[in-house]
């Protein structure tokens, strides 16, 4: 879901340099997105006036949400019940806006908890209470041992191994808040995951400019933003949406007019104001389902709006209905 999830398999180290020179020009559907908005689904909440019950499906499943499309009305809607049972913390049979906000930012943390998870018992396998910089080194980069230091060096599509292990250390001694040089779990999800960890927030920034900076003069312009996202030939006609983009680059990325981005723009460009997506969605789900107006939802409620908050094999609430009958 974020392009800063970190590759940590050495296998897969190996395989980047003959993946990046097989990568094909970006066409209109490959552009790169590199804003960190939070925004709790892909889908647009609102399509020419009409609501898409897709956000919201996505805002409250996450990554579940595809699983409930191919379910039966029937099944989803027990599947929800059970649902509504966990959000309900302190069992009292209603469900508040403060637990709707908790469950949804739950849902949408969950795969990075899981990859968490997952990297930490692979780095970790004797679960002990930290992960040190040589031990995770020696696992990941182990295999630079035996290269040649100029072929640590050498730069294929600007990558080369040792790149990536000084920015992976410099990342690693940011993510270390107690100095230790090893990181705990908590640490260690800084490091995985930098966007999600305030204190880890000015090494995406860098890391984001060191990417596009191309000429390395620490300011990104017109022609690098541009080139990040697409990268056509003379002759192709240039897609609107990178029009759009430069429009966007004169008009609000270069602050100051002065044709480049430095580190504070670029930092607003990528981490906008916050905005607090969980607590929007959680008030729209209890606005559309409160029969009572008593700004807390029953099960009742919200099994009796089920299709805004689950998809089903029926799309449409009548025909979902009617398929119940049938069951």
């Amino acid at each position: 879901m974020t392009r800063w999830r970190h590759v940590c398999c050495s296998t897969l180290l190996l395989l980047i340099i003959s993946i990046a020179l097989a990568i094909p020009k970006p066409d209109d559907k490959e552009k790169k997105d590199r804003v960190l908005d939070n925004e709790l689904s892909d889908q647009e909440h609102y399509q020419n006036a009409q609501h898409n019950a897709q956000y919201d499906h996505e805002a409250f499943l996450g990554e579940e949400a595809k699983t409930f499309d191919q379910l039966t009305p029937e099944e989803s809607r027990r599947r929800l019940g059970l649902i509504v049972d966990k959000i309900d913390k302190d069992a009292d049979g209603f469900v508040s806006r403060e637990e709707l906000k908790d469950w949804i930012q739950y849902t949408q943390k969950r795969y990075i908890t899981d990859d968490v998870e997952r990297q930490w018992k692979a780095h970790n396998p004797e679960n002990k209470d930290k992960l040190s910089w040589e031990e995770y080194k020696k696992m990941v980069y182990g295999f630079m041992d035996d290269m040649d230091p100029s072929e640590m060096e050498k730069e294929e599509e600007g990558f080369s191994y040792q790149n990536m292990l000084r920015r992976d250390r410099r990342r690693w001694s940011v993510a270390d808040q107690d100095g230790d040089d090893a990181l705990t779990k908590e640490e260690f999800l800084g490091y995985l995951h930098p966007e999600e960890t305030g204190h880890m927030r000015d090494i995406v920034v860098l890391e984001t400019m060191e990417d596009i900076d191309k000429d390395k003069d620490g300011r990104i312009s017109l022609s690098e933003y541009i080139g990040d996202m697409y990268r056509g030939t003379e002759d192709e006609h240039e897609p609107d949406w990178v029009k759009n983009e430069r429009e966007q680059f004169s008009q609000y990325r270069d602050k100051d007019g002065d044709g480049f981005m430095d580190k504070e723009e670029v930092k607003n460009w990528i981490i906008p104001p916050d905005f607090d997506h969980s607590e929007a969605e959680a008030r729209h789900l209890i606005y559309e389902s409160d029969v009572d107006a008593d700004q807390k939802l029953t099960k009742e409620e919200i099994l009796g709006k089920y299709d805004l908050f689950v998809g089903s094999q029926a799309t449409d609430f009548g025909e979902a209905l009617a398929r119940h009958d049938e069951f």
